[in-house]
């Protein structure tokens, strides 16, 4: 396996497919916390590596995709338990993105995307809690898919803060995407239920049944974006509103999204804390500084009462759920701009994680599906431009994109 852009933690890691299907003759990596029968998954740290066994049997994603005839290829870099947006990891290296010279492939499915965007694998899977299949596949230019929560089987898959986990993942077209979406859900159609032995065969819906009634186009989440990256993206715009009924500006969160994005963290830390906090004091694990002092803000927030914070989850997932519905889909910029440099102070790099965040913790809170689409921006840096589904409808909207996506016309 070529490892020269340090995608891999494992490049020696392989798998041969368990039958014939779809995704015959592809190869897949996986970020490095999804379980593959004896190897064990680090999770991005030393210690986590030492403390744990290895996998007794693969994990319900990864076994899927074998069944579908894809070959494993290679466990694939993460942030320190997931936990960063930026994709540096002090213990095992940064993996290089390939589309911007200098600059971080973001996280925390690094290794992932990188894999992809140098075509070291046709696709890979990651998980995304915060934005960490979004952030990277937005930054080194690919194409990303965080599902509706609950909607892929996390068995075997290390937890991060399970309320918000999700199984995502990264390809190089909105068809393979669209295809190993299809594996990966099972049984929903773009319209409807189907037969799960004949979802791999099952042709694409109609556009005319695909069509999204309404595009929704969130004003406070696009005056996030960076001034020089308005064209690209308002250009790349037009092409979803062109396979639209019609596009409705609005506002996405009238409490603000920094309000919405301070909920978002505080559920996830306390929930975080409750999932690794019994082994962080009895490993007593080295983490890089902004690591650590995000799980100790995790600790102190595990001991707050959330209950307003929990209401308030609750309120935002309804209001969005009942916006978009089943044909309607919310628009936004997948970052503010293109990857930062590489090697920031800690001041910037968590000025670049809130930036972030504050887009990411839309769909994050209302457990929608989102994806990613890439963009050219300035100087040929990448992009992100994402859309938003409704709760459930994670099939049309990949079904959709890809059929009114046209990247050449980008």
């Amino acid at each position: 396996m070529d490892n020269r852009y340090g995608a891999f933690i494992d490049p020696g890691l392989e798998v041969s497919p368990l039958a014939r299907g779809p995704l015959d003759g592809m190869t897949f990596a996986v970020k490095d916390v999804f379980a593959v029968k004896g190897h064990v998954s680090s999770a991005g740290n030393p210690d986590w590596l030492r403390s744990h066994p290895a996998a007794a049997a693969h994990s319900a994603a990864v076994r899927s995709m074998l069944l579908a005839g894809a070959a494993l290829k290679g466990a694939a870099h993460t942030d320190e338990l997931m936990y960063s947006l930026g994709g540096e990891n002090i213990h095992y290296g940064t993996p290089v993105n390939p589309r911007g010279t200098g600059r971080i492939p973001g996280g925390s499915s690094s290794g992932s995307a990188v894999a992809v965007a140098t075509e070291s694998v046709d696709f890979a899977l990651g998980t995304d809690t915060g934005g960490s299949v979004r952030v990277p596949s937005a930054y080194c230019g690919i194409y990303g898919f965080r599902p509706s929560h609950g909607a892929v089987d996390m068995e075997g898959v290390i937890p991060l803060a399970p309320q918000f986990d999700t199984v995502g993942w990264m390809a190089r077209s909105s068809g393979l995407l669209h295809t190993v979406g299809r594996l990966l859900l099972g049984g929903e159609e773009e319209n409807g239920m189907a037969d799960p032995a004949s979802l791999a065969e099952a042709p694409p819906a109609e556009a005319a049944k695909l069509q999204m009634d309404t595009l929704f186009i969130a004003k406070d989440a696009w005056a996030l974006a960076a001034p020089e990256t308005a064209g690209e993206l308002s250009g790349a715009l037009k092409l979803l509103q062109a396979g639209a009924g019609r596009s409705v500006q609005i506002e996405a969160a009238p409490e603000g999204l920094r309000a919405w994005m301070d909920v978002f963290r505080e559920l996830q830390g306390s929930e975080i804390w409750e999932t690794h906090g019994s082994w962080i004091r009895k490993e007593q694990p080295t983490f890089a500084p902004d690591i650590a002092a995000r799980f100790k803000l995790a600790e102190e927030l595990h001991s707050r009462d959330l209950a307003a914070a929990v209401s308030f989850r609750e309120e935002v997932a309804a209001r969005l759920r009942n916006l978009l519905g089943e044909t309607g889909a919310l628009v936004i910029p997948t970052v503010p701009g293109p990857a930062p440099l590489a090697g920031g102070d800690r001041a910037q790099l968590e000025s670049d994680r809130t930036g972030a965040m504050l887009l990411c913790c839309i769909a994050g809170l209302a457990g929608l599906p989102q994806i990613t689409l890439p963009v050219s921006g300035p100087g040929g840096l990448p992009l992100g431009l994402s859309v938003i589904g409704g709760f459930g409808q994670d099939l049309r909207l990949l079904a959709w994109v890809n059929e009114i996506w046209n990247p050449a016309l980008v």
